[in-house]
């Protein structure tokens, strides 16, 4: 499966950005679609995810102000970021993974920058 991660862009910090992650394939059945995100210098790190039952669990750093979505029919997870703050600022991943496989894809990332 190839992932598509689109809607990065500058904002100011308080702002809002809703970035999408389009497979090329259903995602019908996923096990596992998730939000990482790499600031410059630093590792890549765990934003949301979202299982196939509906729970979704968030980074500390951005609960209630992050929430994961995922939409069948139209093969994408979303990730609604409010009250940005610059050190939100990242390039942002999307990743799935299906039941009967340890093989995780990667989207090819989006850049997000909050500036203060």
């Amino acid at each position: 499966v190839q992932l598509q991660a689109s809607g990065g862009g500058l904002v100011q910090a308080g702002g809002s950005l809703r970035l999408s992650c389009t497979a090329s394939r259903s995602i019908f059945g996923f096990d596992v679609m998730g939000w990482y995100r790499q600031a410059p210098g630093k590792e890549r790190e765990l934003v949301a995810v979202m299982t196939s039952g509906g729970s979704a669990n968030y980074a500390d750093s951005v609960k209630g102000r992050f929430t994961v979505s995922t939409d069948n029919a139209k093969n994408t997870m979303t990730l609604q970021m409010n009250s940005l703050k610059p050190e939100d600022t990242a390039v942002y991943y999307c990743n799935v993974k299906y039941p009967g496989t340890q093989r995780v894809s990667w989207g090819q990332g989006t850049l997000v920058t909050v500036s203060s």
